[in-house]
């Protein structure tokens, strides 16, 4: 699966644009872009906002600028941060 195809990555990708009211289509941001500075241009309000975001919609804490820097690489990066931190689905 690349980041073009993956469904989180697509789902996050049009929550950071809904969310922070960014003015682009969900279809042109790059997966792999940095999210912070010259990529989107999010600034320290907008993470804020994006950290409230990823704990109440996948139940994933971002509580420490270590995991805040691997998180917002990329929505690549967040997708896959999520994944390895999301709490297991009951069966």
């Amino acid at each position: 699966m690349t980041a073009q195809t993956d469904p989180l990555v697509a789902e996050l990708t049009r929550k950071l644009v809904d969310a922070l009211g960014l003015d682009l289509d969900p279809e042109t941001v790059d997966p792999a872009a940095p999210l912070v500075g010259a990529g989107l241009g999010i600034d320290s309000i907008d993470m804020l906002e994006l950290v409230v975001l990823i704990e109440k919609d996948y139940g994933v804490k971002i509580d420490n600028r270590a995991a805040g820097v691997e998180a917002f690489a990329s929505l690549g990066a967040l997708a896959a941060f999520i994944r390895q931190r999301r709490p297991a689905s009951p069966a």
